[in-house]
């Protein structure tokens, strides 16, 4: 699960602006449905995964949690990649420590040790940093449940970025703390197998599926209505 796109190119897909207005709007369409689509809790923590490799999960995360910061309310990513982190270089943020050292540590460490502001008005991050030799068991420990306690208390959105479901069990694991999720799908690339095999996954977790996103849409064939 190699992470073969270079830093700069990630962080010119992020939302700014100088992105065209139906990009904008297509997350701020994306963000009015998933609003309407959560419980009304204090906290609402929403994992964004896919089903396979290259479909797009990571920036369309970023992008996302963009757009629910430019609410005003305050919006946190958590890049959960341990295996392979993208989140962290698309955006320039300086922390004492990262995820992983969180929870492999021991210590009694204070959290905001691990959360980065952002450039972005009300969004704030935590990296992945280094791969630990046991991400699954990191991310379904009690340190983390502790974690996500702590911050829920918080911020009022909690974005997750995941690996891909089909690839490895570290979304499934989060699922029980994470229990929204928007599966990313990529025109050309995903198969109906792999959206299958998904859904029977996300399923047999009890998870809550709040839509999918398709990616790499061509605007002229939405126009068409050849989609």
């Amino acid at each position: 699960m190699k992470n073969n796109v270079k830093p700069e190119k990630l962080k010119n897909k992020l939302l700014n602006d100088k992105t065209q207005f139906e990009t904008v709007e297509a997350y701020k369409d994306c963000r009015t449905t998933i609003k309407a689509s959560l419980d009304d809790e204090v906290c609402k923590k929403i994992m964004i995964t896919s089903p396979s490799l290259q479909e797009g999960k990571s920036i369309t995360c970023a992008n996302l949690a963009i757009s629910f910061a430019e609410t005003g309310e305050k919006v946190l990513i958590i890049d959960c990649n341990l295996r392979t982190p993208t989140q962290q270089f698309m955006f320039e943020s300086e922390v004492g420590s990262t995820l992983t050292q969180y929870l492999n540590s021991e210590n009694e460490e204070d959290v905001s040790t691990i959360i980065g502001h952002t450039a972005y008005t009300s969004l704030d991050i935590i990296q992945a940093g280094e791969k630990p030799e046991n991400p699954s068991e990191l991310l379904s420990s009690k340190r983390m449940n502790d974690l996500l306690e702590n911050l829920s208390q918080q911020y009022t959105y909690i974005f997750f970025d995941t690996p891909p479901i089909n690839v490895v069990t570290d979304a499934a694991i989060l699922a029980s703390a994470v229990p929204n999720v928007v599966l990313v799908v990529r025109k050309g690339r995903t198969t109906h197998k792999n959206i299958r095999q998904a859904l029977e996954k996300l399923k047999l977790i009890n998870a809550k599926m709040v839509g999918f996103i398709l990616n790499d849409v061509n605007k002229k064939e939405l126009n068409k209505n050849k989609i």
